[in-house]
């Protein structure tokens, strides 16, 4: 007769999968697992060998991991996706894969901030140069190359200032040059830009905005080419990258509803950009699907749509405390970082990152477009905008 703890132990599922019932769920289960069991030692001599292609360990992920990357792998047309628990970390991972001591990088100067502290904390430790070239880049890119140059990370549109850059330009330019050439495609989305398609070798996301939609997930992604695979899933197993599993659940269940939301949030903030433009405060709305808009042709010609985030600069005469009164007035809009989820969201500041941005020390106002009834967000907006001179 077995001991108590042998039955408590061996009790329920005890790690056999075959003797659970079916239980065909529309959505995969979360998996917590750090042992996984192996069915004979065949196949853990496999592993032992480099020929065991399941899983061998919790550190692979699980099933609901690769279930989201795979997605995430089909709709950006890619080869492989690494999910990572916050999109830095996946922006930093592809830098790490791609870049050594004695390389170039290039970065787009409206990138995202804490891009610039990595690369100036870490990557200039580790003896990698970093260089910055100006947002609204295209074939001109080719002045920014150094014998060194081996990596280019765009991010079209930029954060905050949402400059477009003229990617299959740069791309031409990089590959003539054998540079791989990597983008930050959070705002657009695969709906809306496709990076592959472009010539693009890597793309990356902040899962934890649009795709995941709803401001209560932390993770990110990196979708590469066949040719950079092998580099990279090189680097995610050394480092035993894996994500979050429940993170990566719901972000694919976000991915379920993602048109139907990105189609809200683009009518809704092209409507309230549009307005915006006739306002007295306001000089210029920084949306690339305005035809005001110094890039509007190129987002035209490769993307197929916008999503709900852009910004406006107001007029010189305006001061931080202006700046103050109309963010401490608005209603529906939380003051917050991140965007890309259900509410309307709103922060401000002098966003540009250094001397060469066209909107250099101007005070601007970024808005996030939620799901929200688009006059009602317009009402706020427009009473918010009457405190300015208050």
């Amino acid at each position: 007769m077995k001991g108590k703890s042998t039955e408590i132990i061996g009790s329920g599922y005890a790690g056999d999968s075959r003797k659970l019932e079916r239980y065909n769920s529309i959505n995969p289960p979360i998996y917590h697992a750090s042992t996984v069991l192996f069915e004979d030692y065949a196949e853990l001599k496999a592993v032992g060998q480099g020929q065991y292609e399941g899983f061998t360990y919790g550190t692979d992920g699980s099933p609901t991991q690769h279930a989201f990357e795979k997605a995430m792998t089909e709709l950006e047309g890619g080869y492989w996706t690494r999910a990572f628990p916050s999109g830095l970390l996946a922006i930093t991972s592809v830098l790490q894969a791609f870049l050594a001591s004695g390389d170039h990088l290039l970065i787009c100067n409206s990138c995202y901030g804490p891009v610039r502290r990595f690369a100036r904390n870490l990557l200039d430790k580790y003896g990698v140069k970093t260089s910055y070239f100006p947002a609204n880049v295209g074939a001109d890119i080719a002045d920014y190359i150094t014998p060194e140059t081996r990596l280019i990370l765009l991010e079209s549109p930029g954060s905050n200032t949402f400059e477009v850059h003229d990617v299959p330009a740069v791309v031409k330019v990089a590959h003539r040059h054998g540079i791989l050439t990597a983008i930050d495609n959070t705002w657009a989305t695969p709906l809306f830009f496709q990076p592959f398609a472009h010539g693009v070798d890597i793309s990356i996301h902040s899962v934890t905005k649009y795709i995941s939609g709803h401001s209560d997930v932390l993770l990110g992604s990196a979708t590469v080419s066949e040719a950079c695979y092998e580099r990279f899933h090189r680097l995610c197993r050394a480092l035993e990258i894996f994500a979050p599993q429940e993170a990566c659940y719901m972000a694919l269940r976000g991915l379920k509803t993602l048109k139907v939301r990105l189609m809200q949030h683009q009518a809704s903030a092209l409507e309230l950009a549009s307005w915006l433009e006739g306002e007295a405060a306001v000089e210029r709305v920084l949306h690339p699907a305005l035809a005001s808009h110094p890039e509007h042709a190129i987002w035209q010609r490769d993307f197929s749509g916008s999503s709900g985030i852009f910004s406006f600069v107001l007029k010189p005469e305006y001061d931080e405390q202006a700046v103050a009164r109309f963010v401490d007035s608005l209603d529906l809009f939380g003051i917050g970082y991140s965007w890309g989820g259900f509410k309307s969201l709103v922060t401000a500041g002098k966003f540009a990152q250094s001397d060469i941005s066209r909107y250099h020390d101007r005070w601007m106002i970024r808005l996030n477009i939620g799901l929200e009834d688009v006059a009602d967000l317009q009402a706020d907006v427009q009473q918010a905008l009457g405190r300015l001179s208050s």
